[in-house]
C-alpha cells in the first residue's frame, strides 16, 4: 500500500470524503503532496510530476517564486496578523488600480467566493434591485447566490443546485447561456429587477470555453442599456491573461471586478473593486456590510505585493513566453490527436487550454458536457502515471506557469502522445 493510499484511509476517518475541496478527489484516491518547486510537484511516495494544475491557475509564477517567498519571510519577522491597517495594504490597492483602471477603489478579502459574494451584495445595495443573472457553467464560488448551474466541482458531480441552498435565494438567480447575448437581452427586457450580470469573461470552470467574437462587447452594451451592473469575475483571468486581466485583453471595462488566484501566487487573498461610487457603498461609510478578521492579512498582502510587482517587471517576456509555450503544446497535442483520428476539440487562450473528446465545437455548457468524460478521465490517469499532473476533471482548465521550461514542454508533448495512444486503445 502506498503512503498516499494510507494517508487517504486516515483522512476519510476525520475529513469529509477525505479531502478539503471536491475538485481534489479522483478514484481511487488522490496523491498526497510532499513538496513543490518551480514547475514540479512531488508526492509522499517520491513520484515527481510536471504541474499543470498550478493551484487551479493561482501559480502564474510557479511554486516558490523567490521574490514572493522572500517578501513573505521578511513580513513573518514583523508579525502575522494585526487587525489594523498597514501601509502595504495601501500599496497593493494602488497597484491593483494601476493595473485595473476600472477598479478605482478596492477592498481586499480572502477568497474568490468572498469576493463574488461581496460584489453581488454591492450591486444589490447600489441598484436597490434583487435578482442577478449568471451564465450557465460559470463558477463564482460556493455561496448560495451563484451555486446554480455552476461549473467546476459542481458540474463534475452533476449538481444543478446544492442541497442546503435556500430556494428563496436561488430563485433570484437567473441563468442564461454563455455566448448567447440575445438570450441575455431577452431576459433583461422581461425582468426589471436585475441588480447585476456576473460573468467569467473566459469560462475556465467548464473546461475552457472562450467568448465568441464580440460576445463580451455585446454583453457590456446590453447591460448598460438596461441600467444594471456588469461584474467581471476575474478570479482566474486576473493577471493571468495580462497585467490587466481579461478586461485589458478584450478592452472592456466592467462596473465591478473580482480578483484572486494569481493575485497572491499561491497565498490566500482576493479582491473586489470597481467604480468609486459603487465601492463607497461598503461599510462603515456605506450601508452594504462586509467585514473579515483576516482581510488584508499582512502575510498574504506581502505575497500579493511581491507577485504583482514581479508580474509587472517581467510582463514584456512573461506573457509572450507563456503564450508561445501554450501554443506549442496545444499544436502538438492537436496534431497527435488528429493523426490518431480521435474526435477532439482543444480550446486555448493565453496560458490556458483544455482538450474535449468530441467532434463538436465547445462553446457553452451544453457542448462542454456532451464531450466524452470517460476518455478524459482515462487521459488524466495515463498522464499522471507518466509524470504530468493536470486537473482531474474535464470541467477544469490546464494552466501553464512562468516556471515551465522548454524541457518541461518537450517532455509533456511526448507524454501526451503516449497517453493519447493509450486512450485510443
Amino acid at each position: 500500500m502506498s503512503k498516499s493510499e494510507r494517508l487517504f484511509s486516515r483522512a476519510k476517518k476525520v475529513i469529509p470524503s477525505g479531502i478539503n475541496s471536491p475538485v481534489r478527489y479522483y478514484d481511487p484516491y488522490p496523491f498526497f503532496v510532499k513538496k513543490a518547486d518551480g514547475s514540479t510537484i512531488w508526492d509522499v511516495d517520491g513520484n515527481q510530476y510536471i504541474d499543470y494544475c498550478n493551484g487551479y491557475g493561482a501559480l502564474l509564477l510557479g511554486h516558490g517564486r523567490k521574490e514572493v517567498i522572500n517578501n513573505v519571510l521578511s513580513q513573518l519577522k514583523k508579525g502575522t496578523m494585526y487587525c489594523a491597517p498597514t501601509q502595504i495594504e495601501v500599496e497593493l490597492s494602488e497597484l491593483i488600480s494601476k493595473n485595473f483602471p476600472s477598479m478605482q477603489k478596492t477592498r481586499l478579502v480572502n477568497t474568490g467566493s468572498e469576493a463574488t459574494m461581496t460584489a453581488i451584495r454591492l450591486a444589490r445595495g447600489f441598484t436597490k434591485k434583487k435578482k442577478i443573472i449568471k451564465f450557465e457553467g460559470c463558477y463564482h464560488g460556493a455561496h448560495d447566490y451563484v451555486l446554480v448551474k455552476a461549473g467546476s466541482g459542481a458540474a463534475n458531480i452533476g449538481l444543478a443546485v446544492s442541497d442546503g441552498s435556500l430556494d428563496e435565494v436561488s430563485k433570484n438567480t437567473l441563468v442564461v447561456q454563455y455566448n448567447n447575448s440575445q438570450e441575455l437581452d431577452s431576459v433583461l427586457q422581461r425582468e426589471k429587477d436585475i441588480a447585476c450580470v456576473i460573468i467569467e469573461p473566459v469560462l475556465a470552470n467548464m473546461g475552457l470555453v472562450l467568448p465568441e467574437k464580440n460576445f463580451l462587447r455585446e454583453v457590456r452594451n446590453i447591460v448598460s442599456e438596461h441600467d444594471t451592473l456588469l461584474i467581471f469575475d476575474e478570479v482566474v483571468t486576473g493577471f493571468r491573461m495580462s497585467t490587466g486581466g481579461a478586461q485589458k485583453y478584450f478592452s472592456i471595462n466592467p462596473d465591478i471586478t473580482t480578483l484572486g488566484k494569481a493575485l497572491g501566487n499561491g497565498f490566500p487573498i482576493a479582491a473586489v473593486g470597481g467604480r468609486e461610487e459603487i465601492m463607497e457603498m461598503l461599510s462603515p461609510r456605506g450601508k452594504v456590510y462586509q467585514a473579515s478578521t483576516y482581510a488584508g492579512n499582512p502575510i498574504s498582502v506581502a505575497a500579493s505585493l511581491a507577485s504583482v510587482k514581479t508580474i509587472n517587471k517581467l510582463k514584456s517576456k512573461l506573457y509572450p513566453q507563456l503564450e508561445q509555450a501554450c501554443a506549442k503544446l496545444v499544436s502538438a497535442i492537436r496534431d497527435v490527436a488528429s493523426d490518431m483520428r480521435l474526435p477532439h476539440q482543444i480550446n486555448s487562450i493565453s496560458s490556458m487550454f483544455q482538450i474535449f473528446f468530441t467532434d463538436k465545437p465547445v462553446v457553452d455548457y451544453s457542448t462542454s458536457i456532451s464531450a466524452d468524460t470517460e476518455k478524459f478521465t482515462s487521459l488524466f490517469r495515463k498522464l499522471l502515471q507518466n509524470g504530468v499532473f493536470i486537473p482531474p476533471s474535464q470541467f477544469e482548465t490546464v494552466f501553464l506557469s512562468y516556471a515551465h521550461t522548454k524541457d518541461n514542454i518537450r517532455k509533456t508533448i511526448a507524454i501526451y502522445e503516449k497517453a493519447l495512444k493509450m486512450v485510443k486503445q
